[in-house]
Order: C-alpha cells, then sequence, then structure tokens
C-alpha cells in the first residue's frame, strides 16, 4: 500500500479514528472507535480535574494509551503512515501534546499569575510523532494540530461552523455539537456568539442504565404506534434496523423486528422522552408506569433516575440557547436555520429534539451535519491547507464567548430548567419566569421546519475494511492499600462497577475508563478502615493487562 493518513476525534465521550489512502483519492480504508473516553469521568470538567489531581504526565499517559488502540485497530501498517491530523477540544489537545492546561482551568489573569502559569500559545501547527511522547507511529510522521480561537473555543467548534458551513449563509443560525460537552455557537449578523455546557453524557446514552454511545445494537430511536413502542436499532454498519414493538408496560412484545437490541444511545432517549411525553407514558417528573419503568425490546428499560439525567442534559442546552440569546441582543423566535452535529445530533429523530426543547421552536430548516471534528481530521489529511485555512478562521473570526459557569443568565434559566424537568414545574410557570427575568422567551412548535440530513451516519464511510469497536479502552491499574481487610465495601459503593478485588491478596483493580473520577470518590469515603487512596489507585504502576 502507498502512503497512508490518520484521522482522529478526541471526543469528550470516545475516540473515534480512520485510516485514509493518500494515493488513491483518500479514500477511507478502516474506521475504529472506543465506546468511553479513556479518562475518568463523565465530562470535560471531570477530565480536567484528573488531569489536576494526577499530573499532567499521568493524564498524558492515558490518553496516549487509548490513541495508540486506535490506531492499532485501524489494521494497517503504521510504517506506511506519513500524517495524522486530530481535532477535539482544547482539554483534549492539550493532553494529547502533553502541554499546560491550568490557563483552561482557572479563569482570571491574576489567578494565573499567582500560580506560575504561562498560558500556551494554541495556534495551527505541524510537528514529528517523536515530539509526542508515548505515540507509537513512526518518528518521520507529521502531526497536525488545529487551532483554537481562545482556551475557550477549541479546534471542535471551528470545525462545527466550518463543517456546517454556517458563515458562508446570510442568515441568523445556531449550530450545536449535541454530545457529553456541547459547543454551541449563535451567528448574528457575521458576530458568532459561543459557549459551552458539561451537559453531562445521557445525550450520548451514558449514564443511562441500560444506555450506551451510538454503537451496533443501539436502540436510536423510539416509535409510539398502536399503544406500543417500537424501536429502531443501530446494525453493524450503523445503519437504523426495525426493532420489536413492545408493551411498555410489560415488556410483551407485540411485533417482532429484524434486530435485538443490547441498550439504549442518546438519540433513543431523546426520541422515548419526546414519544413518552406525548403518550402520557411520562408525566414529569416521573415515568407513569406502576413501577416507574417504561419496557422496551429485549429488556432494556427506562427508569426515573434516567429521566432526570436526560432532563439536565436536555435542560443544559436549552438554557445554553438562551443565554446565547440574550447575549447577541434577539429573541429566540429570529433564529432561522440550525445546525445539528456529532452522533447525537445525526441519529436523532430532529423533530422529536425539537419538541422537547433542545433545537429552537420556531426554526424554519434543521441541518443534520454528522461528526463535524472527525470530518475536519480528514480534510487535514487529505491537505494540509485545510490547517491553515482554519488558523485564518481563527485569526479573522468576529467573535464573543460566553462563559456559561459565569453566566447569571444561564445560572438562572438551568435552574428553571431543573425546576421543569425534576420538580415538575408547569411549563407556564418556566413561561413566566423568563419574562419577569427580562430573557428571551421560548416558545412551543407551530410549524414543522425542513429537516435536511446531509449524512445518513455521524461517521458517513467506514472504509473498505469496515469498523472495529473497541470497547475496552480504559487503562486497569492495581494497588494493595496496606490495612486493607478486604471487606469490599469500596466495590459495593461504586456505581459504574469500575473496582474489582484480587482473591490471592485483596489488592485493588480499577478500570479508569468506568470510573467516574474524583468527582465521584464514593469508594473512598466508604473504606471503614481510610486506607483506601483513589489517587494513589490512579497513578499505579502496576498495570493489569
Amino acid at each position: 500500500m502507498g502512503k497512508l493518513g490518520i484521522a482522529l476525534d478526541l471526543g469528550t465521550s470516545g475516540f473515534r479514528g480512520q485510516a485514509i489512502d493518500l494515493d488513491d483519492g483518500n479514500k477511507i480504508i478502516s474506521t475504529a472507535i472506543t465506546t468511553r473516553h479513556p479518562m475518568p469521568g463523565a465530562n470535560v470538567i471531570d477530565h480536567l480535574h484528573f488531569a489536576l489531581e494526577v499530573g499532567l504526565e499521568t493524564a498524558h499517559e492515558t490518553v496516549m494509551h487509548a490513541v495508540n488502540r486506535v490506531i492499532d485497530n485501524l489494521r494497517i501498517d503504521k510504517n506506511d503512515v506519513v500524517r495524522l491530523a486530530v481535532c477535539g477540544n482544547p482539554i483534549q489537545l492539550s493532553l494529547f501534546m502533553e502541554i499546560e492546561i491550568r490557563d483552561l482551568a482557572y479563569a482570571g489573569k491574576r489567578k494565573l499569575e499567582l500560580l506560575g502559569v504561562v498560558p500556551p500559545r494554541r495556534d495551527a501547527q505541524i510537528v514529528n510523532a517523536s515530539d509526542i511522547r508515548g505515540l507509537n507511529l513512526p518518528t518521520k510522521v507529521d502531526i497536525l494540530m488545529p487551532p483554537a480561537v481562545r482556551h475557550e473555543i477549541g479546534a471542535d467548534a471551528l470545525a462545527m461552523m466550518i463543517q456546517a458551513r454556517a458563515l458562508e449563509k446570510d442568515e441568523i443560525a445556531i449550530v450545536t455539537d449535541y454530545g457529553t460537552n456541547n459547543e454551541m455557537s449563535l451567528i448574528v449578523e457575521g458576530e458568532v456568539y459561543t459557549g459551552s455546557t458539561a451537559a453531562g453524557p445521557a445525550l450520548e446514552g451514558q449514564q443511562i442504565e441500560d444506555g450506551l454511545l451510538a454503537l451496533p445494537g443501539a436502540i436510536s430511536d423510539v416509535v409510539y404506534e398502536d399503544g406500543g413502542l417500537r424501536c429502531s436499532i443501530l446494525d453493524q454498519d450503523m445503519f437504523p434496523q426495525m426493532g420489536d414493538r413492545v408493551d411498555p408496560e410489560s415488556g410483551k412484545v407485540l411485533d417482532e423486528g429484524e434486530l435485538e437490541a443490547v441498550g439504549i444511545t442518546g438519540t433513543g432517549v431523546v426520541a422515548l422522552i419526546s414519544q413518552g411525553l406525548k403518550a402520557g407514558l411520562i408525566a414529569l417528573p416521573k415515568i407513569n408506569m406502576s413501577d416507574g419503568e417504561i419496557k422496551l425490546c429485549n429488556g432494556v428499560k427506562f427508569t426515573n433516575h434516567d429521566v432526570e439525567e436526560a432532563g439536565k442534559a436536555i435542560g443544559a442546552v436549552r438554557a445554553g440557547h438562551v443565554t446565547l440569546c440574550q447575549a447577541a441582543g434577539i429573541e429566540m423566535s429570529q433564529i432561522e436555520t440550525a445546525y445539528m452535529s456529532g452522533a447525537s445530533g445525526t441519529y436523532v429523530d430532529a423533530l422529536k429534539a425539537q419538541q422537547i426543547g433542545m433545537v429552537p421552536a420556531g426554526v424554519k430548516r434543521i441541518y443534520q451535519v454528522g461528526n463535524t471534528s472527525l470530518a475536519m481530521s480528514r480534510d487535514m489529511v487529505a491537505s494540509e491547507d485545510a490547517l491553515w485555512d482554519m488558523q485564518k478562521m481563527a485569526n479573522e473570526l468576529r467573535q464573543t464567548h460566553i462563559m456559561f459557569a459565569e453566566s447569571k443568565v444561564f445560572a438562572k434559566v438551568y435552574i428553571l430548567e431543573l425546576s421543569y424537568w425534576t420538580e415538575g414545574m408547569p411549563w407556564k410557570t418556566y413561561q413566566q419566569f423568563l419574562k419577569k427575568y427580562g430573557f428571551p422567551p421560548t416558545q412551543e412548535v407551530s410549524e414543522i421546519p425542513q429537516v435536511i440530513k446531509t449524512v445518513q451516519r455521524d461517521i458517513p464511510d467506514l472504509g473498505v475494511m469496515g469498523l472495529k469497536v473497541i470497547p475496552d479502552i480504559g487503562e486497569r491499574k492495581k494497588m494493595l492499600f496496606e490495612g486493607c481487610i478486604g471487606c469490599g465495601k469500596c466495590i459495593e459503593k461504586c456505581p459504574e462497577e469500575a473496582l474489582v478485588q484480587e482473591e490471592e491478596d485483596d489488592s485493588i483493580v480499577i478500570d479508569l475508563a468506568l470510573c467516574d473520577g474524583v468527582a465521584c470518590m464514593r469508594c473512598e469515603r466508604a473504606c471503614s478502615e481510610e486506607v483506601f487512596d483513589l489517587i494513589k489507585l490512579l497513578t499505579s504502576e502496576v498495570k493489569v493487562r
């Protein structure tokens, strides 16, 4: 084979890679994806917190372990690789490059000065593979690193706007990358208002009891018909196929489908909430069933806890949209076009998403544009000009970034969202509060917008060798804590089943990708002998295969 390139998307919920034949019209050879992010935690803030606690060196090694696994699963001869392009948010790219991250964690110039932090330049650059410690590629390989506008607006946000071509049109538009870390951009008369909210992983099927990422076997859509719920399930090529239609109370199969489900992904969650609210299966904040569960096909269930987790994520999206409109001085009703990117934004039924508030109610058009971060990486692999075009855009972009974490508007609206989703606040009351605060009102959908799917999958072409899914992406580390009595309380309290105990010596093994990270710490608090130390376990040099 001739010269090869690799495109990488370092996403908040997982990594995706593609091998590309540069001598054959940039033909895609293969695709590999992980089912989780390799670092502990459920969102980008957790990942940053983990890196600060354990140190940049350890966090970088965790990321590189996963990157190398993705590259290995592309099933190519690495000696033929000449170029690798990476896209992602500033935190993921900084960990990949092993450069300063504290400027991403702390707000305020004075705070950074007191810490002695010198923010690195995050401009477009090309480095050698030998400059990336631990990267298992020949040293001659060029690594293309895209720019950030500022540390808040990374390559993934630039990719979202470029791939959607949103800046090329004369319209008021909103571009949203739906996922664990929702990036969004509101475009008004050439000015771009940006924000990012760690909505949580529910929109990608994680922290949902029977949830999983968009993978083969995942329920990606749900329709309520004739008293039953019909599920659509992703096949091995990531296309939705018909699953069973079941009774939501008992789970009894009413009509058999073509595929079996193994779980539900974020788009299925969105569809189920939309259909559940419409059919009366859900009466916020609870599921309107005797046992508090909605039964789906093949034993997959949806619980009250799942409604709460999904509501928090959906609420964060809508609160972000309201906040950007307030900053731009426009009404929500003035937004003409919505662009949806990411796996969730691609597979979701756009109209169902709009019904529950994830898309502004008054838009005339909705475009579903796929995984823009991976698409941008492919463009850079195909031509270095795409890298420098991104830098030019970053230099020229007229932008205003809204830090949602510091925004009083976002805080007030998100409290209303939590009240609506988790406490059952009436919609009329929600609107009255918005009016009282002087914020742009949200609407109910009155006209059905035009939906344009520019791709059928978030990764349109899986390549001639197809898709490889990597379920076990996390490093596993081991430690024997002196004074441990082997009671197993740490294991019992772990909500993600990330811990196991070795029978022969009571040592603890942790799967980093399953761990909720330092934001959880239930394992450490559960230890009656007070000898469990999560940070020591996470940084243990003893690795388990």
